[in-house]
C-alpha cells in the first residue's frame, strides 16, 4: 500500500510532534510504503553492530537516522518562512505545481 505523500525529497521541513519537535531539516529519503520520511540530522537512534569481516566493518555503537512518520512533519515555505499546508494547482501550460496555502507562492522542489 503506497500512500500519497505531501512532501518530496529535498523539501525543508519542521518536525511538529515527537522528541525532535520544533527542529528543522531537509528530507533525505521518502518511504511511501511505510508513510515515513528520513530527515537529515533528526530522529537519531543508536544501533549496536557486530564486526563483519566480509564488509570490513568494526563493531560498536552506530548512530543513524530513523524514519519519522510523514504526518509529523510540515513543509517550511521559503517566502513566508512558516510551516504550511500544501495545495496543488495546474498552470496554464499544463504543469502541476505545489503551492503554499498561506502566501499562495509556488514551492520549488
Amino acid at each position: 500500500m503506497s500512500a500519497k505523500m505531501h512532501v518530496k525529497k529535498g523539501d525543508k521541513v519542521m518536525v511538529i510532534a515527537g522528541k525532535d519537535k520544533g527542529k528543522t531539516g531537509r528530507i533525505n529519503r521518502i518511504l511511501p510504503e511505510k508513510g515515513a520520511v528520513l530527515v537529515e540530522g533528526l530522529n537519531i537512534v543508536k544501533r549496536h553492530s557486530r564486526p563483519n569481516k566480509q564488509k570490513n566493518t568494526g563493531g560498536g555503537i552506530v548512530e543513524k537516522e530513523a524514519p519519522l512518520s510523514a504526518s509529523n512533519v510540515m513543509i517550511l515555505c521559503k517566502s513566508c518562512n512558516k510551516t504550511v499546508r500544501v495545495g496543488h494547482q495546474v498552470l496554464e501550460d499544463g504543469k502541476k505545481v505545489r503551492f503554499c496555502k498561506k502566501c499562495k507562492e509556488p514551492l520549488e522542489g
